[in-house]
Protein backbone atom coordinates (compact mmCIF):
# COMPACT_ATOMS: atom_id res chain seq x y z
CA UNK A 1 0.00 0.00 0.00
CA UNK A 2 0.68 3.70 -0.89
CA UNK A 3 2.39 5.89 1.57
CA UNK A 4 1.04 9.46 0.98
CA UNK A 5 0.06 12.96 2.27
CA UNK A 6 -3.40 13.46 1.20
CA UNK A 7 -2.56 17.34 1.25
CA UNK A 8 0.26 17.43 -1.26
CA UNK A 9 -1.21 18.32 -4.37
CA UNK A 10 1.71 19.71 -6.23
CA UNK A 11 3.45 16.13 -5.72
CA UNK A 12 0.30 14.43 -7.01
CA UNK A 13 -0.07 16.36 -10.20
CA UNK A 14 3.74 16.38 -11.31
CA UNK A 15 4.69 12.64 -10.49
CA UNK A 16 3.82 9.78 -11.52
CA UNK A 17 4.09 7.20 -9.63
CA UNK A 18 4.04 2.76 -10.14
CA UNK A 19 0.32 2.54 -9.00
CA UNK A 20 -0.85 5.70 -11.32
CA UNK A 21 -3.38 4.51 -14.26
CA UNK A 22 -0.88 6.26 -16.79
CA UNK A 23 1.30 3.74 -16.95
CA UNK A 24 -0.85 1.18 -17.59
CA UNK A 25 -3.09 2.66 -20.25
CA UNK A 26 -0.03 4.41 -22.19
CA UNK A 27 -0.56 2.37 -25.23
CA UNK A 28 -4.10 2.47 -25.39
CA UNK A 29 -3.28 6.43 -25.12
CA UNK A 30 -1.49 6.61 -27.70
CA UNK A 31 -3.57 4.29 -30.00
CA UNK A 32 -6.92 6.32 -28.95
CA UNK A 33 -4.49 9.21 -30.31
CA UNK A 34 -3.31 8.08 -33.06
CA UNK A 35 -7.17 6.81 -34.23
CA UNK A 36 -8.54 9.59 -33.51
CA UNK A 37 -6.09 11.84 -35.31
CA UNK A 38 -6.80 9.58 -38.69
CA UNK A 39 -10.63 10.17 -38.29
CA UNK A 40 -10.14 13.92 -38.09
CA UNK A 41 -7.55 14.15 -40.48
CA UNK A 42 -9.61 11.95 -43.19
CA UNK A 43 -12.89 13.85 -42.28
CA UNK A 44 -10.99 17.27 -42.96
CA UNK A 45 -9.69 15.82 -46.61
CA UNK A 46 -13.19 14.78 -47.44
CA UNK A 47 -14.54 17.91 -46.12
CA UNK A 48 -17.65 16.05 -44.22
CA UNK A 49 -17.28 18.66 -41.61
CA UNK A 50 -20.54 20.21 -42.40
CA UNK A 51 -22.49 17.18 -42.21
CA UNK A 52 -25.62 17.54 -40.52
CA UNK A 53 -25.37 13.95 -39.51
CA UNK A 54 -21.93 14.23 -37.72
CA UNK A 55 -22.83 17.31 -36.00
CA UNK A 56 -26.08 15.75 -34.51
CA UNK A 57 -23.88 12.75 -33.38
CA UNK A 58 -22.64 14.38 -30.65
CA UNK A 59 -26.27 14.84 -29.27
CA UNK A 60 -25.62 10.74 -28.54
CA UNK A 61 -22.75 11.64 -26.46
CA UNK A 62 -24.84 14.00 -24.66
CA UNK A 63 -27.36 11.24 -23.82
CA UNK A 64 -25.26 8.21 -22.94
CA UNK A 65 -22.61 10.68 -20.60
CA UNK A 66 -25.06 9.82 -17.66
CA UNK A 67 -25.77 6.61 -18.60
CA UNK A 68 -21.70 6.19 -18.31
CA UNK A 69 -21.22 7.99 -15.12
CA UNK A 70 -23.49 6.25 -13.33
CA UNK A 71 -22.19 3.06 -14.52
CA UNK A 72 -18.86 3.92 -12.91
CA UNK A 73 -20.10 5.57 -10.45
CA UNK A 74 -21.97 2.11 -9.39
CA UNK A 75 -18.66 -0.14 -10.12
CA UNK A 76 -16.37 2.13 -7.93
CA UNK A 77 -18.54 2.26 -5.25
CA UNK A 78 -18.56 -1.64 -5.15
CA UNK A 79 -14.96 -2.06 -5.86
CA UNK A 80 -14.54 0.06 -2.45
CA UNK A 81 -17.20 -1.77 -0.57
CA UNK A 82 -14.97 -4.92 -0.95
CA UNK A 83 -11.81 -2.81 -0.14
CA UNK A 84 -13.22 -1.38 3.07
CA UNK A 85 -14.98 -4.25 4.02
CA UNK A 86 -11.17 -6.22 3.88
CA UNK A 87 -10.06 -3.23 5.87
CA UNK A 88 -12.92 -4.17 8.73
CA UNK A 89 -12.05 -7.86 8.57
CA UNK A 90 -8.35 -7.40 8.76
CA UNK A 91 -8.84 -4.90 12.15
CA UNK A 92 -11.54 -7.17 13.57
CA UNK A 93 -8.63 -9.89 13.36
CA UNK A 94 -6.16 -7.43 15.18
CA UNK A 95 -8.49 -6.68 17.59
CA UNK A 96 -9.62 -10.71 18.42
CA UNK A 97 -5.58 -11.60 18.46
CA UNK A 98 -5.03 -8.96 20.78
CA UNK A 99 -7.96 -9.97 23.19
CA UNK A 100 -6.63 -13.59 23.09
CA UNK A 101 -3.93 -12.67 23.63
CA UNK A 102 -4.79 -10.66 26.72
CA UNK A 103 -6.90 -13.76 27.81
CA UNK A 104 -4.43 -16.10 27.64
CA UNK A 105 -1.77 -14.50 28.88
CA UNK A 106 -3.78 -14.03 32.07
CA UNK A 107 -5.31 -17.42 32.41
CA UNK A 108 -1.83 -19.24 31.89
CA UNK A 109 0.41 -18.93 34.65
CA UNK A 110 4.02 -17.76 33.64
CA UNK A 111 5.16 -21.32 35.18
CA UNK A 112 3.50 -22.88 32.07
CA UNK A 113 6.43 -21.59 30.13
CA UNK A 114 5.66 -23.63 26.92
CA UNK A 115 1.98 -23.41 26.80
CA UNK A 116 2.42 -19.73 26.93
CA UNK A 117 5.29 -20.00 24.11
CA UNK A 118 2.77 -22.26 22.10
CA UNK A 119 0.63 -19.29 21.54
CA UNK A 120 2.83 -16.81 21.44
CA UNK A 121 3.82 -18.38 18.28
CA UNK A 122 0.63 -19.86 16.64
CA UNK A 123 -1.57 -16.41 17.25
CA UNK A 124 1.05 -14.44 14.76
CA UNK A 125 1.01 -17.24 12.57
CA UNK A 126 -2.41 -17.97 11.65
CA UNK A 127 -2.30 -14.18 10.45
CA UNK A 128 0.83 -14.72 8.41
CA UNK A 129 -0.91 -18.13 7.36
CA UNK A 130 -4.19 -16.25 5.90
CA UNK A 131 -2.22 -13.60 4.37
CA UNK A 132 -0.09 -16.26 2.54
CA UNK A 133 -3.18 -18.42 1.47
CA UNK A 134 -5.19 -15.45 0.08
CA UNK A 135 -2.11 -14.65 -1.56
CA UNK A 136 -1.42 -18.12 -3.20
CA UNK A 137 2.23 -17.71 -1.25
CA UNK A 138 4.09 -20.28 1.04
CA UNK A 139 3.90 -19.80 4.85
CA UNK A 140 7.23 -21.38 5.16
CA UNK A 141 9.52 -18.02 5.50
CA UNK A 142 7.12 -16.48 7.71
CA UNK A 143 6.12 -19.13 10.35
CA UNK A 144 7.31 -19.19 13.97
CA UNK A 145 7.91 -22.35 15.00
CA UNK A 146 7.11 -24.06 18.89
CA UNK A 147 7.77 -26.82 20.92
CA UNK A 148 5.15 -28.96 20.60
CA UNK A 149 4.01 -27.26 17.10
CA UNK A 150 6.79 -27.18 13.75
CA UNK A 151 6.55 -26.69 10.58
CA UNK A 152 6.43 -30.38 9.98
CA UNK A 153 2.67 -30.80 11.58
CA UNK A 154 1.42 -28.60 8.56
CA UNK A 155 0.03 -29.61 5.24
CA UNK A 156 1.00 -27.31 3.15
CA UNK A 157 -1.08 -28.26 0.49
CA UNK A 158 -4.21 -27.80 2.43
CA UNK A 159 -5.79 -25.49 4.18
CA UNK A 160 -3.24 -23.98 6.24
CA UNK A 161 -5.32 -21.17 8.22
CA UNK A 162 -7.52 -24.39 9.71
CA UNK A 163 -4.97 -26.47 10.52
CA UNK A 164 -3.37 -23.41 12.97
CA UNK A 165 -6.77 -22.55 13.95
CA UNK A 166 -7.60 -26.43 15.02
CA UNK A 167 -4.03 -26.32 16.62
CA UNK A 168 -4.82 -23.23 18.97
CA UNK A 169 -8.60 -24.45 19.61
CA UNK A 170 -6.83 -28.27 20.10
CA UNK A 171 -4.53 -26.79 22.72
CA UNK A 172 -7.42 -25.04 24.57
CA UNK A 173 -9.41 -28.20 24.61
CA UNK A 174 -6.41 -30.19 25.99
CA UNK A 175 -5.28 -27.57 29.02
CA UNK A 176 -8.81 -27.55 30.18
CA UNK A 177 -8.82 -31.37 30.20
CA UNK A 178 -5.71 -31.05 32.09
CA UNK A 179 -7.17 -28.86 35.10
CA UNK A 180 -4.83 -25.97 33.78
CA UNK A 181 -7.83 -23.92 32.35
CA UNK A 182 -11.52 -23.86 33.64
CA UNK A 183 -14.40 -25.16 31.62
CA UNK A 184 -15.76 -21.58 32.15
CA UNK A 185 -12.44 -19.94 30.84
CA UNK A 186 -13.36 -22.47 27.13
CA UNK A 187 -16.59 -19.44 27.48
CA UNK A 188 -14.64 -16.75 27.61
CA UNK A 189 -12.44 -17.74 25.02
CA UNK A 190 -14.77 -19.06 22.34
CA UNK A 191 -15.42 -15.86 20.67
CA UNK A 192 -12.10 -14.57 19.28
CA UNK A 193 -11.26 -18.49 18.55
CA UNK A 194 -14.42 -18.73 16.31
CA UNK A 195 -13.50 -15.24 14.61
CA UNK A 196 -9.98 -16.20 13.42
CA UNK A 197 -12.26 -18.85 10.92
CA UNK A 198 -15.11 -16.48 10.48
CA UNK A 199 -12.62 -13.20 9.22
CA UNK A 200 -10.97 -16.24 7.15
CA UNK A 201 -14.26 -17.14 5.46
CA UNK A 202 -15.05 -13.88 4.79
CA UNK A 203 -12.00 -12.82 3.23
CA UNK A 204 -12.06 -16.15 0.91
CA UNK A 205 -15.64 -14.73 -0.22
CA UNK A 206 -14.17 -11.32 -1.00
CA UNK A 207 -11.27 -13.06 -3.12
CA UNK A 208 -13.14 -15.68 -4.54
CA UNK A 209 -16.41 -13.74 -5.60
CA UNK A 210 -14.99 -10.94 -8.59
CA UNK A 211 -17.20 -8.71 -9.86
CA UNK A 212 -19.59 -10.82 -12.87
CA UNK A 213 -18.07 -11.12 -16.06
CA UNK A 214 -20.77 -9.48 -18.39
CA UNK A 215 -21.23 -6.57 -15.96
CA UNK A 216 -17.04 -5.72 -16.22
CA UNK A 217 -17.01 -6.77 -19.95
CA UNK A 218 -19.95 -4.58 -20.56
CA UNK A 219 -18.54 -1.75 -19.01
CA UNK A 220 -15.26 -2.09 -20.68
CA UNK A 221 -16.93 -2.18 -24.67
CA UNK A 222 -19.29 0.82 -23.28
CA UNK A 223 -16.14 2.76 -23.16
CA UNK A 224 -14.90 1.84 -25.40
CA UNK A 225 -17.38 2.47 -28.31
CA UNK A 226 -18.21 5.55 -26.36
CA UNK A 227 -14.68 7.11 -27.01
CA UNK A 228 -14.71 5.63 -30.37
CA UNK A 229 -17.05 7.31 -31.64
CA UNK A 230 -16.07 10.59 -29.84
CA UNK A 231 -14.16 11.72 -33.17
CA UNK A 232 -16.89 11.33 -35.48
CA UNK A 233 -19.42 13.94 -33.03
CA UNK A 234 -17.31 16.68 -32.02
CA UNK A 235 -14.61 17.07 -35.00
CA UNK A 236 -17.15 19.46 -36.88
CA UNK A 237 -16.76 21.86 -33.99
CA UNK A 238 -13.27 21.21 -32.58
CA UNK A 239 -11.17 20.15 -35.57
CA UNK A 240 -8.11 18.69 -34.35
CA UNK A 241 -8.42 19.51 -30.98
CA UNK A 242 -10.85 16.90 -30.46
CA UNK A 243 -7.47 14.43 -30.08
CA UNK A 244 -6.46 15.53 -26.48
CA UNK A 245 -10.25 15.85 -25.64
CA UNK A 246 -10.55 11.96 -26.84
CA UNK A 247 -7.02 11.00 -25.55
CA UNK A 248 -8.16 12.73 -22.15
CA UNK A 249 -11.88 11.22 -21.50
CA UNK A 250 -10.74 8.17 -22.83
CA UNK A 251 -8.03 8.23 -19.95
CA UNK A 252 -10.34 9.60 -17.60
CA UNK A 253 -13.08 6.86 -17.68
CA UNK A 254 -10.57 3.86 -18.18
CA UNK A 255 -8.86 4.67 -15.34
CA UNK A 256 -12.16 4.41 -12.63
CA UNK A 257 -12.37 1.11 -14.54
CA UNK A 258 -8.40 -0.18 -13.77
CA UNK A 259 -8.96 0.96 -10.20
CA UNK A 260 -12.04 -0.38 -9.88
CA UNK A 261 -10.44 -3.41 -11.13
CA UNK A 262 -7.80 -3.49 -8.73
CA UNK A 263 -8.97 -2.74 -5.31
CA UNK A 264 -11.69 -4.93 -5.94
CA UNK A 265 -9.53 -7.78 -4.56
CA UNK A 266 -7.53 -5.97 -1.75
CA UNK A 267 -5.46 -8.78 -0.58
CA UNK A 268 -2.88 -8.81 -3.04
CA UNK A 269 0.37 -7.23 -3.38
CA UNK A 270 -0.85 -3.94 -6.03
CA UNK A 271 0.46 -0.59 -4.65
CA UNK A 272 -3.54 0.10 -3.55
CA UNK A 273 -4.14 -3.20 -1.91
CA UNK A 274 -4.35 -3.86 1.71
CA UNK A 275 -0.93 -3.62 3.58
CA UNK A 276 -1.08 -7.23 5.41
CA UNK A 277 2.36 -7.26 5.95
CA UNK A 278 2.28 -4.69 8.10
CA UNK A 279 -0.57 -5.89 9.99
CA UNK A 280 0.56 -8.86 9.99
CA UNK A 281 3.77 -7.85 11.74
CA UNK A 282 2.42 -5.40 14.07
CA UNK A 283 -0.07 -8.64 15.45
CA UNK A 284 3.12 -10.43 15.77
CA UNK A 285 4.98 -7.25 17.64
CA UNK A 286 1.92 -7.15 20.18
CA UNK A 287 1.20 -10.91 20.74
CA UNK A 288 4.88 -10.99 21.42
CA UNK A 289 5.04 -7.82 23.72
CA UNK A 290 2.26 -9.01 25.51
CA UNK A 291 3.45 -12.46 26.89
CA UNK A 292 6.85 -11.06 27.12
CA UNK A 293 5.99 -8.50 29.71
CA UNK A 294 4.10 -10.40 32.25
CA UNK A 295 6.70 -13.13 32.05
CA UNK A 296 9.22 -9.98 32.98
CA UNK A 297 7.01 -9.14 35.90
CA UNK A 298 6.78 -12.64 37.30
CA UNK A 299 10.72 -12.76 37.03
CA UNK A 300 10.74 -9.50 38.83
CA UNK A 301 8.32 -10.59 41.65
CA UNK A 302 10.77 -13.71 41.81
CA UNK A 303 14.12 -11.74 42.69
CA UNK A 304 11.95 -9.23 44.83
CA UNK A 305 10.91 -12.55 46.64
CA UNK A 306 14.27 -14.01 46.72
CA UNK A 307 15.97 -10.44 47.83
CA UNK A 308 13.38 -9.86 50.79
CA UNK A 309 13.71 -13.34 52.18
CA UNK A 310 17.41 -12.94 51.87
CA UNK A 311 17.02 -9.49 53.73
CA UNK A 312 14.87 -11.42 56.99
CA UNK A 313 17.56 -13.73 57.01
CA UNK A 314 20.18 -11.64 57.91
Amino acid sequence: MVNYNPKDWFRFIITFNRADTVRKLLPLLVGIGVYSFVVVLIIELLNLTDNPHLKNLSLMHTLLSFVISMLLVFRTNTAYDRWWEGRKLWGALVNNSRNLTLKLDQLLEPAHAEERQFFRAMIPNFAFALKNHLRQQSLEKEFTESTSFGIHNVRLNEHVPQQIALAIFGKINELQRQGTLLPEHLLLLNSEIQSLMDTCGACERIKNTPIPFSYSSFIKKFIFIYCITLPLGYVATLHYLVVPLVVFVFYVLASLEIIAEEIENPFGTDDNDLPLDTICKGIYTTVTQSFDHTERLAQADQINEIQTGFSYEK
